[in-house]
């Protein structure tokens, strides 16, 4: 079962792991008071207005070839276990030093799986998998005091069932469902309910021999058949190797089909979301007693300052950038519509990537301008922000509303592939504005969402 996922281990850990413990890594940052936000299943009757769920589902198409083809299936998550710091006397301590070692009280999560391999006559006639993890105590004597470790006993079910929707395909619409089946005691804290909850928790599954239909990308006889599939607080998505469709990942995050961990990301840092070169210099920079103590906070903290200490300076280097997408002209298509050309799918000189605005004389967001009203605008005009909505009727973005009636300053006129016209801006006034024009940072408005200044 281990070689079937191996392939997909490296995502999956990074989904299990997400968020288990922010930068700096320390139990007294901030950021790290409230922890476990991604897969949580909490115990039933559980804060009804958290937000937060008992159960997720997994809805996908599959297809089994084969009398004989398999499906093996493994629910993930992490147990949480709790580590308390006591004196000899048993009263709770903040922290207890043992020689160069401190410990101090933190919750630690545990990875847990349940395995299961299916045939097609199971998985049509339906699949109860019980899921319990014990409860249990270690205890660590030590000079001065004691680290008890608890855990609370998890008591889950995940369902497995699918049905053969009507048509000429040989596909199974596969339906899985996990649930806490544990109860909360009434009014019971976060923090108490998080020691009975399945925390991180995604779904893997694998066809043998088979493949699954990607749930959003599929072919177009399947797009029928996915659009009555219903996954709830859960992302399916084609898993393993580009070239191969055997394997699925069904995680509480959004990812894309067949997602890879770059292969210059060598520490795992807990934040798949952010820039592993800015975590890891700031990981660096960190003091000594910094450093002590997210090593005393948990020991996958501990193997982070230590990896990041020790890293060489060629993998350091390698996360500065790495350019992924540069192709020779020949191998890319160059059909595209020039900007000022009356007819549509014109082709464009042999030399002219698609799409390099600094290889198409036509365009220049340093000089191009736009009307506005019946005001040319460019760069260094100073305009109005009139967000509004969008051509097809979609709302006015949020963030966009925010900055109604502030004045602007264009710093360029930019045109996309399809004709469209944006005009990049910087809001006057905004103490931000130096250091995001450092960057090339702006904000962006369609010319009907501004109003000139005369």
């Amino acid at each position: 079962m281990s070689d079937r996922f191996a392939e997909v281990a490296a995502v999956a850990d990074a989904v299990l792991f997400e968020g288990y413990l922010l930068y700096p890594y320390r139990a007294s940052a901030q950021k790290n008071q409230v922890r476990w936000q991604w897969g949580v299943l909490v115990p039933q009757g559980y804060g009804a207005d958290s937000g937060e769920t008992s159960a997720n589902r997994t809805e996908c198409l599959l297809e089994l070839r084969g009398a004989d083809a398999l499906l093996h299936v493994r629910v993930r998550y992490l147990h949480l276990e709790r580590r308390t710091v006591l004196d000899e006397a048993g009263h709770p301590l903040d922290a207890l030093d043992v020689g160069p070692k401190r410990y101090v009280p933190f919750d630690e999560g545990l990875p847990r799986h349940v395995d299961a391999t299916l045939t097609r006559a199971q998985l049509l006639a339906g699949v109860r998998l019980p899921i319990r993890e014990p409860g249990g105590e270690t205890v660590e004597e030590h000079p001065g005091g004691r680290v008890l470790r608890t855990r609370m006993p998890l008591t889950a079910t995940a369902t497995l069932r699918a049905t053969e929707p009507d048509g000429p395909y040989d596909v199974l619409r596969l339906r899985v469902d996990v649930r806490n089946d544990g109860v909360a005691a009434a009014g019971v804290h976060r923090d108490e309910a998080l020691r009975g909850a399945l925390i991180g928790t995604h779904l893997m599954l694998a066809a043998d021999p088979g493949s699954f239909i990607s749930p959003t990308d599929p072919p177009q006889w399947a797009a029928p058949y996915l659009a009555e599939c219903r996954s709830e607080h859960a992302w399916p998505v084609l898993a393993g190797p580009e070239d191969r469709s055997d394997l699925l990942l069904s995680a509480p995050i959004i990812l894309g089909d067949h997602p890879q961990i770059a292969p210059e990301s060598t520490v795992d840092l807990f934040d798949g979301t952010e820039n592993d070169e800015i975590l890891t210099l700031r990981t660096m920079v960190l003091t000594d007693a910094e450093k002590a103590e997210a090593r005393s906070t948990d020991p996958r903290a501990a193997a982070i300052i230590d990896a990041v200490d020790g890293l060489p300076p060629e993998i350091l280097e390698r996360l500065h950038g790495a350019v992924r997408s540069l192709r020779p002209v020949d191998d890319v298509p160059t059909l595209h519509t020039p900007l000022g050309a009356d007819a549509p799918g014109v082709a464009p000189p042999e030399s002219t990537p698609w799409w390099d605005p600094g290889a198409d004389t036509s365009v220049d967001p340093e000089t191009d301008s736009v009307l506005v009203g019946d005001v040319p605008v460019a760069k260094g005009s100073a305009v109005l922000l009139r967000p509004g909505p969008g051509p097809s009727g979609q709302s006015t973005d949020a963030q966009d509303a925010f900055l109604a009636g502030m004045r602007a300053t264009v710093q360029a006129v930019l045109h996309d592939v399809d004709g469209a016209v944006h005009v990049a801006v910087s809001v006057d006034g905004d103490p931000a504005a130096e250091l995001q024009l450092a960057h090339g940072r702006f904000r962006y408005f369609r010319p009907d969402e501004l109003e000139a200044v005369r």
